[in-house]
């Protein structure tokens, strides 16, 4: 990687591959990218056409493309420092989980390599982001923990929160209206079988009901 140059543009997509190959094993079609990046077929097609050519990844038409073993590295050192600096704005510098997406998009093109291996000490080692995302470590690996959707738990069963799988700042700025972030402890008083909804109580201070879109981006381990 250290002899391989990438414009920003060739890192948004090569993290956009990566998160995308990440719902689905399978090579990853040109149209899921353009949708995930807001860019024509034309452009895409374009830019695997670069990144194949950098060794990438491997891409072929009309069957998709898959992170190539350089790519994957590249991928989860984008992760890495994105995720890192996610910790710091919300730990440090107590920005809103809902705000720090952009900011830290933009700082993870810093690849210093000093710069990130401090960081990681001054922030104490996190193993996960404030979304609840697992921070890859200095040999891209990435820590694996119990975790359930709340759809999953039944009336009676408590929680507590460990993140989210929507991490648009739109369901974020939601969920901190109503009370809701990492640690919080949670109790399903009531579930709606026909709507998918679920009525509860968020740290003993309230109930409120949450959609079923909602209960099933809401990450969770159980309480005994």
């Amino acid at each position: 990687m250290s002899d391989i140059v990438l414009t920003i543009a060739e890192e948004d997509y090569i993290k956009a591959i990566f998160k995308i190959s990440e719902k689905d094993t399978k090579a990853v079609h040109t149209k899921s990218i353009a949708q995930h990046m807001g860019s024509s077929a034309a452009a895409v097609t374009d830019m695997l056409q670069r990144l194949a050519s950098k060794g990438i990844v491997h891409y072929e038409k009309y069957y998709g493309v898959t992170l190539t073993t350089t790519g994957q590295k590249a991928a989860t050192s984008l992760l890495r420092r994105q995720r890192l600096w996610e910790v710091f704005l919300v730990d440090k510098l107590r920005f809103p989980w809902h705000q720090v997406n952009q900011i830290a998009d933009h700082l993870e093109h810093v690849a210093d390599a000093d710069l990130v291996l401090r960081l990681e000490a001054f922030l104490d080692y996190p193993k996960f982001d404030p979304h609840g995302d697992p921070i890859p470590n200095a040999e891209g690996r990435f820590t694996i923990r119990n975790q359930t959707l709340l759809s999953e738990f039944v009336s009676g069963q408590a929680a507590t929160i460990l993140g989210v799988k929507d991490d648009s700042d739109a369901f974020l700025h939601y969920l901190t209206s109503i009370g809701i972030k990492p640690g919080v402890n949670i109790l399903v008083k009531e579930t709606n079988a026909y709507e998918g909804s679920m009525l509860i109580e968020i740290d003993h201070s309230g109930e409120k009901w949450l959609s079923k879109e909602t209960v099933n981006a809401i990450l969770v381990k159980g309480k005994s």
